[in-house]
């Protein structure tokens, strides 16, 4: 066999954390971009540079605070001990949370600036025709940002699926639960198993080169249209 059980495990879980982070990822980006395009708050630019923080971060800093703050000292341990929810390291919610927390600008930063993008005009002209803000939000400024929601959708789900170092960290190596493709990968290697790694490898390369290729080909459609 080309994949062991093991392999398809962490294809499968793989799969279904970055679509449960993509759409959590869109759901709170999505208003949080919103704020940021419009907002002259004072705390805009420590907003921004918190979100933007994990651009530059090592993922494994990242996921070492997470843990701290999610282990039974932490804050976040505590309140989901007291809460009857138990701890998060070394589960599928704890990295749900820490894969939300890592791939935020991917999203945010898109969308972002296709809200910016809009300019006050349509919405001007919205406002004089009686709509009101929740309409112009979803009659204007989301059908407008429409590019930047799906570059924000393939980036967070790919940008999900490439990670190491925070699920890792947060997750643990547990089979079938928090074993990732990244790091069944990276257990391959250490047991000297290149053939399965080569396999799970080219896996990942090919599905990269289609995010990119997707990517290209969809930023050249949109400028040729004049969209």
């Amino acid at each position: 066999m080309l994949l062991a059980p093991n392999d398809v495990d962490a294809i499968v879980l793989t799969a279904k954390l970055a679509s449960v982070v993509t759409f959590l990822l869109l759901l709170i980006g999505t208003p949080l971009a919103w704020w940021l395009a419009r907002t002259s708050s004072i705390f805009k630019t420590p907003v921004s540079a918190l979100v933007t923080l994990p651009l530059i971060l090592p993922p494994t800093v990242l996921g070492f605070y997470l843990l701290i703050a999610m282990g039974p000292e932490g804050p976040l341990g505590q309140l989901t001990t007291a809460l009857g929810i138990g701890l998060l390291p070394f589960t599928f919610s704890g990295l749900v949370i820490a894969s939300v927390l890592y791939s935020l600008p991917f999203v945010v930063q898109p969308i972002q600036n296709a809200m910016e993008a809009i300019g006050e005009r349509p919405l001007e002209v919205a406002k004089t025709l009686g709509a009101g803000a929740w309409d112009r939000f979803f009659t204007i400024v989301l059908p407008l940002s429409r590019r930047g929601i799906i570059t924000a959708t393939v980036l967070g789900f790919a940008h999900t699926v490439g990670e190491f170092g925070v699920v890792l960290m947060i997750g643990g190596n547990i089979p079938a639960e928090t074993q990732v493709l990244s790091v069944q990968i990276y257990d391959h290697v250490e047991s000297l198993q290149y053939g399965q790694a080569h396999w799970l490898s080219a896996l990942m390369l090919a599905f990269s080169f289609i995010v990119l290729m997707i990517m290209m080909l969809f930023n050249r459609k949109g400028l040729a249209l004049g969209r």
